[in-house]
């Protein structure tokens, strides 16, 4: 059982590096807050990548790394926009969608067609969604529906949880053509190296800002490394599915960080729609897949 341990601690770290960036990042700008923890992981992955064992690579293996960076940039830049403009409770549990909007990424490039299941899953999930968005000062039943629009921080992390249902399914092909190890820890130090050499450029970071958050960065550099570690490691001794299913917990601890770090309000509704979310995601990934 060291796989679901290492899957649970890396629930517990992704739920933290979201924490720590909305508690010491929020006054920067998205894309600052995206190049701190990005420029700080990269001595980790690069220190660790000749520990690793380099598996026989094709062309679809390439193919994976160059259309998955463009995607993983932008939605990258989005989320930490949705954390910063909205607490952690009303914008990580959508990403509980990722695993429906992989119903239509993965019949898209890999041929996997949902099942009765897979509609289940998603109805589980939305329902966790609107939820979530209960309140018992609104006056009307439907009023929830409307409430995932106005919360920008919500919706903008809906279109993130689209981005990374189609970054999961190529990195799965990228995976099956190479090594989950091989692929998250070269993939991670490409993307790094490129999306610091872009937010640089293009003048949307200023490098004085790694210098002024050194240690906070550092600390969430390296919580980043172990997040994408645990990952590869976890997701090599056992079913990718099990594994994902067991890392989603991580959207169940960030509702929990977000009441006792930020005093978010109204968490018991928003633990039970994110509850709801996480069920409906367990049963698209373990049952209908």
């Amino acid at each position: 059982m060291t796989w679901l341990w290492l899957s649970l601690l890396t629930a517990l770290a992704a739920a933290s590096q979201d924490a720590w960036i909305k508690r010491y990042f929020s006054d920067l700008t998205p894309f600052e807050m995206t190049a701190i923890p990005v420029f700080y992981s990269i001595p980790c992955f690069a220190v660790f990548l000749p520990f690793v064992t380099v598996p026989p690579l094709d062309p679809i293996f390439y193919l994976c790394v160059i259309s998955a960076l463009p995607i993983n940039a932008v939605a990258v830049v989005l989320y930490m926009k949705a954390i910063k403009m909205s607490p952690l409770s009303l914008t990580i549990p959508y990403l509980a969608f990722t695993p429906a909007f992989m119903i239509l990424s993965g019949s898209l490039i890999l041929g996997e067609m949902p099942n009765q299941w897979g509609v289940l899953g998603i109805g589980v999930t939305c329902a966790g969604g609107y939820v979530l968005n209960l309140d018992g000062s609104r006056g009307h039943v439907l009023d929830p529906l409307a409430a995932i629009f106005r919360e920008t921080g919500s919706w903008i992390m809906l279109v993130v949880a689209f981005l990374f249902s189609f970054a999961a399914v190529i990195g799965k092909l990228g995976i099956l053509h190479s090594s989950p190890m091989f692929f998250t820890v070269s993939f991670f130090l490409i993307f790094s190296v490129a999306m610091i050499c872009l937010l640089l450029g293009t003048g949307k970071v200023r490098p004085m800002v790694f210098k002024d958050y050194f240690f906070k960065g550092l600390v969430v550099g390296g919580i980043l490394f172990v997040h994408a570690v645990l990952h590869g490691f976890a997701i090599s001794m056992a079913k990718a599915a099990y594994m994902i299913a067991i890392k989603r917990l991580s959207i169940l601890f960030s509702v929990l960080l977000g009441g006792i770090l930020f005093d978010e309000k109204a968490i018991r509704i928003r633990f039970l729609g994110a509850t709801l979310m996480i069920c409906g995601a367990a049963v698209i990934i373990l049952i209908a897949t």
